[in-house]
């Protein structure tokens, strides 16, 4: 499978795919049920120029939906909106730090939602994390100038006709 490009629809759709044709990630996840909206800061190095929303929401481990977000939509509808700068949520998705150990360091931060229900969540998140990483994804500081630019004009675009 070729790279897909981060934060996009078609990260979006190829990681749901990966998801629901592997039974072994519902499975693992049979006793989680939770709605998470994950918030992106805006950086403008990384062709993000404001803050954009995504979520994913499982109903006894089915995903039942991994789409982008508006804030009053991720306020209305997930439990939990966590945020944190485009690098740190790289960081997670590579697998090179645990989202439990970040967000207890205050790397992750948690915007909406009960910190005490928050922590129920810590025995799933690697599972989730693997779940929507098995994708190739190709991150904005790996992309040359050109790639970039691209990319910063395709985000711009699919957000005005998504509205988010």
């Amino acid at each position: 499978m070729s790279k897909v490009r981060y934060l996009t629809p078609e990260w979006l759709e190829a990681s749901e795919k990966a998801f629901n044709s592997d039974p072994n990630f519902q499975e693992s996840l049979k006793t989680f049920t939770n709605k998470l909206c994950y918030r992106v800061e805006a950086d403008p190095d990384w062709g993000l120029e404001r803050d954009i929303l995504f979520g994913s929401f499982f109903e006894s481990g089915r995903l039942t939906k991994l789409a982008f977000f508006t804030k009053a939509a991720a306020l209305q509808d997930s439990d939990f909106i966590l945020s944190a700068p485009p690098q740190e949520w790289k960081k997670i998705l590579r697998k090179q730090n645990k989202f439990v150990t970040d967000f207890m360091l205050g790397k992750i931060k948690l915007e909406h939602g009960s910190k005490s229900k928050i922590l129920n969540v810590a025995p799933h998140a690697d599972k989730i994390v693997k779940a929507i990483t098995q994708v190739e994804m190709q991150f904005p500081d790996e992309m040359t100038a050109e790639e970039l630019a691209e990319y910063r004009g395709y985000v711009e675009r699919f957000r005005d006709v998504l509205g988010v």
